[in-house]
């Protein structure tokens, strides 16, 4: 399942790993353990944050993928359940009968 991960973590611990020189350390790790076929960068409400697209296999990986930015960015994490086009098409092709059975 194609899920999309958004993170801001704190300014004061967020300063800290930047002046520290940390950052890059956290980050390489965190990309190559979750292997994201998308990244993005971006101020999230004042802080930094910005979200990651990944593909789960199984919905146990929820907990380490989350544990990885807790852990390494003291991050707020949510996570959203996405769909490319393909699987749009895919999932609109049973909505007719869904359209029959409830309307």
């Amino acid at each position: 399942m194609r899920m999309m991960v958004t993170f801001s973590f704190p300014n004061d611990s967020g300063n800290d790993v930047v002046s520290s020189g940390k950052i890059a350390q956290i980050f390489d790790k965190l990309m190559a353990d979750i292997k994201p076929e998308a990244a993005y960068m971006y101020p999230v409400n004042g802080q930094r944050g910005g979200h990651v697209i990944i593909n789960m296999t199984d919905s146990s990986e929820v907990a380490g993928v989350a544990e990885r930015f807790w852990f390494g960015l003291k991050a707020n994490v949510t996570m959203t359940p996405v769909m490319a086009p393909d699987d749009l098409q895919k999932g609109l092709g049973g909505v007719g009968d869904i359209v029959k059975r409830f309307a």
